[in-house]
């Protein structure tokens, strides 16, 4: 089964300064499945269903651990509802032409 998810964007706090911010964008995620490591040695993986993203690479995987508010080590359930977040530099990134119409 595919879901689909309309692209969102997370709004920025009021206390934010939007010189310092990086360009960024955020889309919601589902944990498909979790993957055990074939081998004792290497982690556990997360697969996430990317929402807005092309199918063909709708899917990421990534190790299975994540820090809590406490610094403690946690992993994720499957079908646990997740944001992908992207950023980056600015000067890593271009300017886009407004394409929305002006009425």
């Amino acid at each position: 089964m595919i879901r689909k998810f309309p692209f969102r964007a997370i709004p920025m706090s009021k206390e934010s300064n939007t010189a310092n911010e990086k360009p960024s964008t955020t889309l919601p995620g589902t944990v498909e499945k979790i993957i055990k490591p074939p081998h004792p040695s290497l982690p556990e993986k997360a697969q996430i269903d990317v929402g807005g993203a092309d199918d063909l690479y709708r899917e990421i995987r990534i190790e299975n651990t994540l820090t809590d508010e406490n610094g403690s080590k946690v992993g994720l359930k499957q079908g646990a509802q997740v944001d992908v977040t992207i950023e980056a530099d600015r000067e890593d990134t271009t300017k886009k032409e407004d394409t929305t119409e002006k009425k």
